[in-house]
């Protein structure tokens, strides 16, 4: 049963149902790339640390990027390829969403998310754990996910995808005990991927492409209620948007779907950041911050929510 949310408009999009704004992507404007790139390179020209993205307009197939097949480390924005491996799985009857699972107290690990705080033994279905590892970006969840579908089926998946260059490594917090890809684990942490990549997976995912038309409705839905608004959505707080940040020492990443009406991808990865803090104000966060509001302004248009 998807949530009330997933009537919107992403979700009548999927399953080869036309857009309402495709009809109109020949008349509507498509924004002016050129000066969003402007903006966007100038924003990132002065950020201390190494930015890139992709930008896509879904209607009209035109985007722009900035290292976006460079390799960047994901954080926590590798848990939606993870989620599209085990919704993939579901679809094919390997795994069911309502199955249980019971967390040991081996399982808890630290960082973000509640399940690290609960009791040992605490039960929940697979669809909780897929709901809280993307909504509150649980660690807790995200392992217990992982044990069930096997971490390689995430890169079998990718690869089906065409997403060669996107990668989880371990278990959240576990790399030290064991790592699909040691060397490459130790230089981008628990993910990897390039901006250009992960933007397309979400838009396979708002064509229906990435498993099915309603399995990716019932993942843009859970994405649309991603807590993390200190990002690409901070300045865009009236849109409810699917997306997924990531955070770590150094690192900063997003990808949001937003419908403008006409829908536009948007990945922001950030490495090398020289400010490591955790406040809210970090240097990289007030940057994709302003990023979003560009991209937003390019080609929101009156009454588009």
């Amino acid at each position: 049963m998807l949530r009330p949310l997933a009537a919107i408009a992403f979700a009548v999009a999927l399953g080869g149902v036309p857009h309402p704004a495709a009809a109109q992507a020949a008349k509507a404007p498509t924004g002016d790339l050129a000066a969003l790139q402007r903006t966007l390179d100038s924003l990132a020209d002065r950020h201390r640390g190494v930015v890139g993205y992709a930008v896509r307009h879904l209607e009209s197939g035109r985007g722009i990027g900035r290292r976006a097949d460079e390799p960047f480390p994901t954080a926590s924005l590798i848990k939606v390829p993870i989620l599209v491996t085990l919704y993939d799985l579901a679809e094919r009857g390997l795994i069911g969403l309502d199955d249980p699972l019971t967390m040991l107290r081996i399982d808890k690990v630290g960082g973000s998310g509640q399940l690290q705080h609960l009791h040992d033994g605490a039960e929940l279905t697979v669809r909780d754990a897929a709901w809280l590892m993307i909504t509150l970006s649980d660690n807790t969840a995200t392992n217990l996910i992982l044990d069930r579908i096997v971490l390689r089926r995430v890169w079998v998946k990718m690869d089906s995808l065409g997403l060669g260059r996107t990668r989880v490594h371990h278990k959240s917090f576990l790399r030290a005990i064991a790592s699909a890809a040691p060397d490459s684990s130790a230089k981008y942490g628990l993910g990897v991927t390039t901006p250009d990549e992960m933007a397309r997976l979400y838009e396979l995912l708002a064509r229906g492409r990435a498993v099915s038309p309603r399995a990716d409705s019932a993942m843009l839905d859970i994405m649309a209620h991603t807590e993390d608004g200190a990002m690409l959505q901070r300045f865009v707080s009236d849109l409810r948007s699917p997306h997924k940040t990531g955070s770590d020492d150094g690192v900063r990443t997003e990808c949001a779907l937003w419908t403008l009406p006409d829908r536009v991808v948007a990945c922001v990865l950030t490495r090398d950041n020289v400010d490591r803090s955790w406040r809210i104000d970090h240097e990289a966060q007030v940057l994709m911050a302003r990023m979003g509001e560009a991209i937003v302004r390019t080609w929101r248009r009156e009454g588009a929510r």
